[in-house]
């Protein structure tokens, strides 16, 4: 018998969606369409556990030159050596959080996502299912920790929120759970999620 949440995933992922991107709330901000757009990818760890489905999140090191002490998906670049987009998740999140690719159920893709830094990011949503033991990256990971998928699932929870970026005001999606601060790609992604989910 499959698990609900897993059952209520996979009818969110079987729905349209349109695009998602650093730009939504911020049209002005748009670079240049001839800029080509690196390929990257991220995974979506969503973990069964006995008191409930948990979302599996990074804090980047702080002493990172992109993205310092942010919270991310495990996910990066895709190098050439990646069969795709959605090897290249997978092995990131092995890499980043020490998750083996095998322990990995992927139940599909969200729309890609384009970031103001450059990049056209997949998201694959996966499925963890037993114990797992996260080992963060030394040196690119701080922390690795874990948010109740229903509090990221729940679109009332997110705030449109704002900060000057390179002169200009930007707004973007936010999500706080207790101590970590879940903005911007990550949030957005998140917020398209949920969206497709619904109650």
């Amino acid at each position: 018998m499959s698990d609900p949440v897993e059952v209520r995933l996979q009818k969110a992922l079987r729905l349209a969606a349109g695009p998602s991107s650093d730009f939504d709330l911020n049209p002005g901000v748009r670079p240049a369409a001839d800029k080509p757009l690196r390929p990257a990818a991220v995974l979506v760890p969503v973990w069964l556990r006995p008191a409930g489905a948990a979302l599996i999140l990074t804090k980047r090191s702080s002493h990172l030159k992109h993205h310092p002490g942010q919270i991310a998906f495990p996910g990066g670049k895709v190098d050439a050596t990646d069969a795709g987009p959605m090897a290249a998740a997978l092995r990131e999140a092995q890499e980043e959080i020490g998750l083996p690719p095998d322990r990995v159920e992927i139940l599909g893709a969200l729309p890609v996502h384009e970031t103001v830094t450059g990049f056209a990011v997949t998201p694959f949503v996966g499925l963890i299912r037993g114990d797992f033991e996260p080992t963060p990256e030394a040196g690119e990971v701080e922390e690795v920790f874990s948010v109740p998928l229903d509090h990221v699932l729940t679109p009332a929870r997110f705030a449109i929120e704002r900060r000057q970026w390179m002169g200009v005001w930007r707004r973007y999606y936010a999500v706080p759970y207790g101590p970590y601060y879940i903005w911007g790609a990550t949030a957005r992604i998140l917020r398209g999620l949920a969206d497709r989910v619904g109650p």
